[in-house]
């Protein structure tokens, strides 16, 4: 499990739009039809990664809980799958049943989203705001696989409730680690 971290790409960068492939609804979804007037949360993911398998059920409990405060979550496969077959569309519709995902799970087929967004790990969370400029880039928490850490999301909930009172998300952040995104 070789640990990559998030590069932490500059505050108040602007939102890249995409049109991706949804295949649990069978159709394309792009950002100005998933965006929110609030906030925006993309993370890259994939089925396998023993980081995202970590945090995924309290994931899924935040993104539900803020979804219903019309924040957006959207959650991009950008691996290469034909190294990794197990991240193929086929297997991300079992993934995000098995885990109950509430948000589009998108798939990045020529990893052209991952490379705009300068997506280096799973998961790697971008938090933008309602004019789409990135206010939070960084870790969900502390917790890692393997460590005695309890998962609770604290890092990124924290942004979302300054974006939700108005207030300032603070600009000390801590880069994400996970897997490297699997690039062909």
């Amino acid at each position: 499990m070789a640990a990559t971290f998030s590069k932490m790409i500059p505050l108040g960068s602007k939102a890249y739009n995409f049109n991706l492939y949804n295949p649990i609804l069978k159709k394309y979804q792009n950002l100005n039809e998933l965006k929110s007037e609030i906030a925006t949360i993309i993370t890259f993911i994939c089925n396998h990664c023993p980081y995202v398998v970590h945090i995924n059920p309290k994931f899924v409990e935040i993104a539900d809980m803020y979804m219903k405060k019309d924040i957006s979550f959207i959650g991009i496969n950008s691996n290469d799958i034909k190294k990794y077959p197990e991240d193929s569309p086929e297997n991300m519709i079992i993934r995000a049943k098995e885990f109950g995902y509430n948000f589009p799970y998108l798939f990045d087929e020529t990893q052209e989203v991952a490379r705009k967004y300068s997506a280096a790990c799973t998961p790697d969370i971008f938090v933008f705001d309602k004019e789409l400029k990135l206010v939070y880039r960084g870790q969900f928490d502390s917790s890692r696989p393997g460590k005695n850490i309890a998962i609770s999301g604290i890092d990124l909930t924290n942004a979302l409730d300054a974006l939700l009172y108005g207030k300032k998300v603070s600009e000390i952040q801590i880069p994400s680690i996970g897997c490297n995104i699997k690039w062909k």
